[in-house]
Parts: C-alpha cells; structure tokens; sequence
C-alpha cells in the first residue's frame, strides 16, 4: 500500500502534541527534580506515608531500574519508583512518588475506573499488536468485514486510553490533596507538585488524540467517513 500524504493531515496534530507534552513533562521533571523539599521526604518515604494514613500496609515500595518507568502493579500490589524518585528528596520525586501511591490508595478503595482498565489491558494488547494488520488486509483484500474487525480491535487501545485518563487525574488530584495533609510539603511548595503532574496528565491526553487521529484516518481511508465504498 502506497504512502498516502492525507495521513500526514491525521497524524500531525497528534504527533505534534506528543512532542511538546513529553518536552513539558521532561522539563518540568529536570527542574523540580533540582528543588529540594523542606521537610526531606525521599520519594519512597513520601509514598511510605501516604499509604501508611490510608491504612494499607499490604503494598511493597520498591526501587525500579530506568527514569520515568515508576508505577503501580496492582496484582502483585507493589509500588515501583525510579532511581531518580525512590531515594530522592525533591519536589519531583515526592510528587511522582505520592501520585503511584495515588493508584494504590485507588486499588484499596476499589476505585473503577482503574479496576476497568485493568480488565481491559488483555484486549488493547491484542488490539495494539494485530488490529492494524486486521485493517490494513481488509482494505488490500477490500473485505469491509475483515476492516470492521480490524477498526474494532485497534479501537480497544483507543478505549484503555480513554478509561486511563480519569485514572491517571484522580491519582494526581489524590496526590496533590493528600501531600500537603499529610505533611509531606508546605502549602506553597504544590506548586511545583502540580506543574510535574499536570505535564504528566498531558502525555495521556496526548496518546488518547493521536490514537484517535488513527482511527478516523483509517474510517477515512476506508471510504466509511465519506460514505463511499473505494
């Protein structure tokens, strides 16, 4: 299938907001990541606390190899903070931090958005690994049944994507709220919490544009947005 140069008219927007979301968030990071906290906290006491006044006491915090990998397993219900956040003492780090504890105090409260997409992350793996294919032979064999499928598969990813959001702003909001309750930091030093979980949340919101950009190109592609049948 030849390169088609419409797809730059989908793909562009979302790429472009990809880009400038991950500069944010790298920026953000590297810069508060340079503030130190006044009270001390490491990002792995910071968590540590969060969970401890929550009551849970079932979840393992642990060191994970990489930058930015840090996250929240919710079957094995461990905690996992990068190098640059587990044992670092800064406004970065504790922010980080406290938004992984976020999704652990989501898990003990049976939040359910984040129960739904853990149930979904199966179907946007299969949907991601073979629902472009899927569309992409329907459209060479001209089969639209065979594209229905692949439209269908791949719009799973698009629905995680989707369900993530609401999940990934309340573990945010939670983290915001609580850091500064719990005595993690001062009121005045959110600020800088905030500017690295808001550039965060950007990086979903800007997953969830280009994989709809997808989407609609190939409903175009196919001739389903324009009513015809090429």
């Amino acid at each position: 299938m030849f390169f088609d140069p419409v797809y730059l008219l989908f793909l562009l927007p979302g790429l472009a907001l990809s880009l400038w979301a991950s500069s944010r968030v790298r920026s953000a990071f590297a810069h508060y990541s340079r503030v130190p906290t006044r009270r001390g906290y490491t990002g792995a006491q910071a968590a540590a606390i969060l969970l401890n006044r929550a009551g849970i006491t079932d979840v393992q915090i642990v060191p994970h190899r990489g930058h930015m990998t840090d996250h929240y397993d919710p079957v094995n219900k461990r905690l996992a903070l990068s190098e640059p956040v587990y044992g670092q003492r800064s406004i970065a780090a504790v922010g980080v931090a406290c938004h992984e504890a976020g999704h652990a105090i989501q898990h003990a409260r049976h939040y359910a958005p984040l129960h739904l997409r853990s149930l979904l992350v199966p179907t946007a793996g299969i949907g991601s690994s073979i629902g472009y294919g899927v569309m992409i032979l329907g459209l060479l064999l001209s089969s639209m049944p065979i594209f229905v499928v692949g439209i269908g598969l791949f719009s799973m990813v698009l629905l995680f994507q989707v369900v993530t959001l609401p999940v990934e702003f309340d573990a945010s909001n939670r983290a915001k709220k609580l850091i500064v309750e719990a005595g993690i930091i001062d009121v005045d030093e959110r600020q800088g919490v905030s500017a690295v979980l808001n550039a965060a949340a950007w990086t979903y919101v800007a997953a969830v544009v280009s994989t709809l950009l997808t989407v609609l190109y190939w409903l175009f592609r196919s001739g389903l947005l324009r009513g015809s049948d090429e």
